[in-house]
């Protein structure tokens, strides 16, 4: 595995080459108060938490929606709640969960499929919580340069010639369709299996009448009666499998599609903006063995990550660029800077130089975004009863216990109360009166409507997909 492992920037700005403690900088409070003046306006102080363990280590994979905790660092914030922190790049998904379970990481950047999947079994069984989700949207779906031009005689054009967006997957339908006739599978890539890009990325197929393959107990490819093959690519990887020719597209986090522009190999087609207005993306998990165990700690970590979030969305995203240049670091995700910015600043740019204003597609704090809904939940696991990942059905009740136990706002509203009182946060920044489920959304793609009270009817609405008692078997769909 290949990691990469950083502290604190207060301790390399005052010279020491490796972490600095929290005891050291309450030795050199005046020092560090005034290496923090640099780095950003101070409002009130932190109350700091006598935590139970104040030396953390945190895993992160190259992303630019992992941003929170790299802000948290380098602004002072996790310094400030008591806890001296190190996050370090983790290779891939699995080698981040594990590294959660098996406690060489006290927390992670996680899919927010993770922890549900873990919890459930689904893969590797272990309790994860979150207490924070850390943002909503942020992903997209890319095609090849070979792919986009079959594509693109079909889509309707406005004026000035650009394609009208949203893209469908109804006009990758019949490049599907050709390459099958011919005897070519048809290959796409996403991040993991219970990754929200697999979801978003099947969502998107089957909305365009493609079908993206189902889920076994004994068969966990996820392929079985796909016309489209999806397998798992690594994020920073994806741009150079595609022009390898390995896979014919993907999706996945940013910066990695504005890549494929910046490079001229792809085209992105569609944000999950457009599959799902608003959709919540990754969260900040631990072991529920660690919150028992280490509750004030918990706390703080997540007043910390809150206070970042509110920093990247403040002002109207007027930290974005300063942000873009923490994430443009090697120790980060390590990309140019502009490739950074065309997606983070507020932009996204789908052919090179169809450059479009989405200030949306990065969300941290409005529109409630770190709040943990058992709502968002809820959806996650009606895409694995779809297809097939969780094998059989089960009543309403269960999901709304399984989101329960491992979506956790009881935490996060108490580490939101802490803010508010110190004024390191605005009351209206936070719902408080809610029960944890969202309105019924509408703004998704295919125009039906997710209610997060109803999974098994939500479930069932679909065309393409598991419905009612149906299993998977080694052919397809067998009705129960």
């Amino acid at each position: 595995m290949s990691s990469q492992k950083f502290g604190s920037r207060k301790g390399a700005l005052l010279g020491s080459a490796a972490k600095i403690s929290r005891r050291s900088m309450m030795t050199g409070a005046a020092t560090a108060l005034a290496v923090g003046s640099l780095l950003r306006p101070r409002g009130a102080r932190a109350e700091a938490l006598d935590v139970e363990k104040d030396t953390l280590t945190f895993g992160f994979i190259k992303l630019t929606d992992m941003a929170p905790l790299a802000v948290a660092l380098e602004l002072g914030y996790f310094e400030e709640e008591g806890l001296e922190v190190t996050l370090e790049a983790q290779a891939n998904w699995k080698v981040l969960l594990d590294g959660v379970i098996d406690g060489r990481l006290d927390g992670a950047h996680m899919l927010a499929g993770q922890p549900l999947a873990a919890t459930i079994g689904f893969g590797t069984e272990a309790h994860i919580i979150t207490p924070f989700s850390m943002d909503l949207n942020g992903n997209g779906i890319t095609v090849s340069n070979e792919i986009w031009e079959q594509m693109k005689p079909g889509i309707p054009k406005m004026a000035d010639g650009r394609p009208v967006h949203p893209i469908g997957a109804e006009y990758l339908k019949p490049v599907v369709d050709k390459y099958r006739a011919e005897g070519k599978p048809f290959n796409m890539g996403m991040v993991f299996p219970v990754s929200t890009h697999n979801y978003e990325l099947r969502y998107w197929l089957a909305a365009g009448g493609l079908k993206p393959g189902y889920y076994s107990p004994e068969n966990v490819t996820g392929q079985i009666d796909a016309e489209v093959l999806l397998s798992v690519t690594p994020p920073p990887q994806m741009p150079s499998t595609m022009e390898a020719g390995t896979i014919y597209g993907y999706c996945v986090g940013e910066p990695w599609n504005q890549q494929a522009v910046f490079k001229g190999i792809g085209v992105p087609v569609i944000t999950d903006y457009e599959i799902w207005k608003n959709n919540p993306e990754k969260v900040f998990g631990i072991t529920k063995k660690f919150a028992d165990e280490n509750p004030n700690t918990t706390l703080a970590l997540t007043k910390a990550l809150i206070r970042a979030a509110i920093w990247l969305d403040e002002k109207d995203n007027a930290n974005r660029k300063k942000a873009v240049e923490i994430l443009s670091r090697s120790e980060y995700v390590g990309a140019d800077y502009d490739v950074i910015a065309n997606s983070m600043t507020g932009t996204f740019e789908y052919e090179k130089g169809d450059k479009r204003d989405v200030p949306d597609f990065n969300v941290f704090f409005r529109y409630f975004a770190t709040y943990p809904y058992a709502s968002d939940a809820v959806w996650y696991l009606t895409q694995m009863r779809r297809w097939g990942q969780i094998a059989e059905q089960k009543p309403d009740s269960w999901y709304d216990e399984v989101a329960k136990k491992v979506y956790r706002p009881d935490i996060y509203l108490k580490a939101a109360k802490l803010l508010v009182d110190e004024g390191n946060a605005p009351k209206d920044g936070f719902p408080w009166d809610t029960d944890g489920y969202r309105a019924p959304q509408t703004e998704f793609i295919d125009k039906i409507t997710f209610d997060g009270r109803k999974p098994n009817a939500y479930i069932d609405s679909f065309p393409i997909g598991l419905k009612g008692a149906q299993k998977v078997g080694a052919e397809g769909v067998i009705d129960g």
